[in-house]
C-alpha cells in the first residue's frame, strides 16, 4: 500500500499495440494495458480509512491532554483540513497533463519523477524511506509494549492492584524482532494481502474498544474531566508544558500521514470518471470518518482521564478492567503491528533489493533464487541476499527499538518528520507544476504560505519530540527500561 519501488506490482507497463488502446482502453485493458481497475469512492475510501486508523489513534488522548479542550480539537480539525487539502492537489499528480489520457504516476516517487525530477526525487525518496524506517522503530516499540501490557494485567488482577508488576522491555522487543524476521522473508508486497487485511480488522478491534472504555469511564464518573488549557503547570514545569504542547502536535500530524500511499490507492480507481474526481470524493469521506474516530478517541480518553491521560490510551494503564478486554485490545494491536510493520517495511526491503540487482547483474548471491519444495504446495523460494538483508535490517530496528523505548517521542518525531516534505511540500509543488500556476500569483502565494507554516509547525513539533527525547535519556540506561 505504501510506495514500492521494486515490487513487480509497480514496473512500467508493457506497450500494446491495439488500434485506440492507449487512447481509450479496451473492454478488458486500460489505457496503459494493464486490466482493468475496478475500484469505485467506496473501496478507495475503505483502503483510506484502514490504512490510516492504526497505532496513532492511542496517543491522541495525551496529545490533547498536553493542548486542552480549546486547542486540541482544533488542532485535530486543522490537520484535518489541511490532509484533506493537500491530498486533493496530490490527487491532481496521478496523471501528467491532462487528467483522462495523461501518462500515469503509479507511486508518490514517480509522481515527484514526473513532476520535479532531479534532486528533489533523491529528497522525496530520502524521506520516505527514513520515515518508513522510523515507523518500524516505533511499531517495535509500540508492540513490546502492548506485551508488557497483558502480562501486566494479569498481575495486577491476580494481586488485586498491590504488586508494581514492572518488567523488562527488552526480551518482548526481541520477541516481536524475531517474528519480524520470519515474516520478512515473504518475497513480494503483492504477497501480503492476507497479512494486512488481518491488520486491519485488528486496528478498529483495538481502536474501537479504547473509545468504549473511555464512554464508558466518563459516564460511570459523571464527570468530565480535563481544562481548557491542557495540562496544568504544576503538574509539569513551564518548560515541560511548552515542549510537550509542540510534541503533541507531531502525534497528530503521524495518526493523519496518509499521503505517501494516496496515489497507489488512487493506481486502483476506475475511469470515467476521471481518477482525480473520484479520489477527492473518497479522500473527502475518509478523512470526516476519520477525523470523527479519533475526535471520539482522542476527546474521551481525555475526558476519562485529564492531566493523568495515559501516553498510550490501552498500556498506559489509565485502564485495569475489565482486564481481559484489555488483554483483547493488546492482543489485537500486537497482530495488527506484525502486519504493519511488513507493509510499511517492504516498499525498503524492495527499493534495496532492486538497487543491488542493478548494481551486481551477475551475482548468484544477489539474483539467484532456491527453490525450497513445500508439500502440498508452491516451492519457496529463497533468495540468500534477501535473507540475510532483511535479517540484518529487522535486526537493526530491534536494537534501536531498545536504545530509544520512548513511544510518544518517537511518534511524535515521525510524525514531525514526514508531515510537512510528504503531506504538504510535495504535493504544494508538484500542483504548481501540473496546474502551470504563474509565480507570485495570487494562488501560488497562497500555496507557498501554507507550506511555510505547515513547515514551521512540523519544526516545532521536532524540536518538541527531541526534547522529550533528551529528558527521557537523562535517567535512562541503555537496554534497562523497564514498565
Amino acid at each position: 500500500m505504501v510506495e514500492n519501488g521494486g515490487s513487480k506490482n509497480h514496473q512500467q507497463p508493457f506497450e500494446v499495440s491495439i488500434d485506440g488502446l492507449q487512447q481509450g482502453g479496451s473492454k478488458c485493458f486500460d489505457d496503459d494495458g494493464r486490466l482493468k481497475r475496478t475500484g469505485t469512492v467506496w473501496t478507495a475510501s475503505a483502503h483510506i480509512i484502514t490504512a490510516v486508523i492504526g497505532s496513532g489513534v492511542l496517543s491522541l488522548a495525551w496529545a490533547i491532554a498536553q493542548l486542552g479542550w480549546i486547542a486540541g480539537p482544533s488542532v485535530m480539525l486543522l490537520f484535518s483540513f489541511v490532509t484533506f487539502y493537500t491530498s486533493s492537489l496530490l490527487c491532481v499528480c496521478y496523471r501528467s497533463g491532462d487528467q483522462v489520457t495523461g501518462k500515469r504516476n503509479y507511486t508518490y516517487m514517480d509522481a515527484v519523477r514526473s513532476n520535479l525530477g532531479g534532486f528533489k526525487v533523491k529528497i522525496c525518496g530520502l524521506v520516505q524511506y527514513l520515515n518508513l524506517f522510523g515507523v518500524s522503530v516505533g511499531y517495535t516499540i509500540a508492540a513490546s509494549i502492548s506485551m508488557m501490557a497483558i502480562k501486566r494485567s494479569n498481575c495486577f488482577h491476580s494481586s488485586g492492584g498491590q504488586n508494581p508488576c514492572r518488567m523488562n522491555s527488552n526480551i518482548y522487543m526481541i520477541t516481536f524482532g524475531i517474528v519480524e524476521i520470519i515474516f520478512s522473508q515473504i518475497p513480494d508486497f503483492d504477497q501480503l494481502w492476507w497479512l494486512s487485511a488481518v491488520a486491519a480488522v485488528m486496528s478498529f478491534t483495538y481502536s474501537t474498544i479504547g473509545l468504549g472504555l473511555g464512554v464508558g469511564k466518563v459516564i460511570g464518573m459523571i464527570l468530565v474531566r480535563g481544562s481548557l488549557t491542557g495540562i496544568s503547570v504544576g503538574t509539569v514545569t513551564q518548560t515541560q508544558k511548552v515542549w510537550r504542547s509542540f510534541q503533541a502536535l507531531g502525534n497528530i500530524a503521524f495518526a493523519y500521514s496518509y499521503s505517501m500511499i494516496l496515489l497507489e490507492i488512487q493506481d486502483t480507481v476506475k475511469s470515467p470518471p476521471s481518477e482525480s474526481k473520484t479520489m477527492k470524493k473518497a479522500t473527502f469521506i475518509s478523512v470526516i470518518v476519520t477525523t470523527l474516530f479519533y475526535m471520539l478517541c482522542g476527546c474521551f480518553g481525555y475526558a476519562a482521564f485529564g492531566d493523568f491521560s495515559p501516553g498510550n490510551l490501552l498500556t498506559g494503564f489509565g485502564f485495569y478492567n475489565p482486564f481481559w478486554l484489555l488483554d483483547i485490545a493488546n492482543a489485537a494491536i500486537i497482530i495488527h503491528l506484525v502486519g504493519a510493520y511488513q507493509v510499511y517495511c517492504q516498499p525498503l526491503f524492495s527499493f534495496v533489493e532492486k538497487a543491488a540487482s542493478e548494481r551486481f547483474p551477475n551475482s548468484d548471491f544477489v539474483n539467484k533464487d532456491i527453490e525450497i519444495p513445500i508439500p502440498g504446495y508452491h516451492p519457496y523460494k529463497l533468495n540468500l541476499f534477501r535473507m540475510v538483508w532483511r535479517t540484518i535490517f529487522v535486526i537493526l530496528t530491534t536494537v534501536i527499538s531498545m536504545l530509544l523505548p520512548f513511544f510518544n517521542d518517537i511518534v511524535g518525531l515521525l510524525g514531525s518528520i514526514g508531515f510537512w516534505p510528504l503531506t504538504v511540500y510535495f504535493p504544494v509543488e508538484m500542483y504548481i507544476v501540473q496546474k502551470k500556476i504563474p509565480k507570485w500569483s495570487t494562488k501560488w502565494i497562497c500555496l507557498q504560505m501554507l507550506s511555510i507554516a505547515c513547515l514551521i509547525i512540523s519544526v516545532a513539533a521536532a524540536a518538541g519530540s527531541v526534547a522529550g527525547i533528551v529528558v527521557d535519556l537523562g535517567t535512562y540506561k541503555p537496554f534497562h527500561t523497564s514498565y
